[in-house]
């Protein structure tokens, strides 16, 4: 006796379901495919918008460091960020140079600073830092330095059998997830800086009550031998008759 299997109307639809849907599927890999491509096509662009470098350096006492950025034309963007993570006071000088030797911009004593400025001239700009008001202490320096290449009005590759509008609403959609990617990182910079100098603090609080109570222990110490040694002497030999 062989077994038949049942159908009803609810597989009926399950099945009607899966060959649908393998019918839609069979139709989008040149949909897919299609719009990987141009996903690719504008990430390339974004990415191409702005170099930017990324550093952690640790600047020594009585020490000056530079570093050097390139502008290829002029009326770029050049931005320019540094947070002190660690070391001393947090602040540390900071000066921006131009390909002519002249100062942009200066400062002294800064804890950190967030700037965009506009390249005047073409050329190599250099952004220094200067510990040399530190006697020993060493600073952990965050920064980073980042040149615009292109603007934002410029063509973007366009991919055959893609509208204009497609393409343009794309571009929207990757230009705000660039924004939103860079508010997002520089709120990171911050807490980050924030936590540092915190845990700064905390280490130095706790290094502070470590030696407060050794030293409170060694007074204590020395106080009661000290008392110990003055019983002791007045009730040796001939001095007892002082007591």
């Amino acid at each position: 006796m062989k077994f038949q299997p049942r159908y009803t109307p609810a597989i009926e639809r399950r099945k009607q379901f899966v060959l649908d849907t393998e019918s839609a599927v069979a139709h989008t890999p040149n949909t897919i495919m299609r719009l990987r491509l141009i996903l690719i096509n504008l990430l390339g662009y974004v990415c191409y918008l702005s170099s930017a470098t990324a550093l952690t350096y640790k600047l020594h006492a009585h020490e000056k460091a530079c570093f050097f950025a390139y502008a290829q034309e002029k009326d770029l963007k050049l931005a320019f960020y540094f947070a002190v993570q660690s070391g001393g006071s947090f602040d540390v000088d900071y000066s921006v140079v131009g390909p002519n030797e002249k100062t942009i911009m200066e400062g002294t004593k800064e804890r950190q600073g967030d700037f965009v400025f506009t390249a005047k001239e073409p050329g190599e700009y250099r952004f220094c830092f200067n510990n040399e008001m530190s006697t020993f202490a060493e600073k952990m320096v965050d920064f980073e330095i980042a040149v615009e290449n292109e603007s934002k009005d410029a063509q973007l590759p366009s991919k055959q059998g893609t509208s204009p509008e497609q393409t343009s609403a794309l571009e929207e959609s990757i230009l705000k997830i660039s924004r939103d990617l860079s508010t997002i990182n520089r709120n990171q910079k911050y807490f980050r800086t924030r936590e540092n100098r915190n845990m700064s603090t905390v280490k130095s609080t706790e290094s502070r009550i470590f030696n407060f109570s050794v030293m409170e222990s060694l007074l204590m110490i020395s106080m009661a031998g000290l008392q110990v040694f003055i019983v002791r002497f007045f009730f040796q030999g001939a001095r007892k008759g002082y007591v």
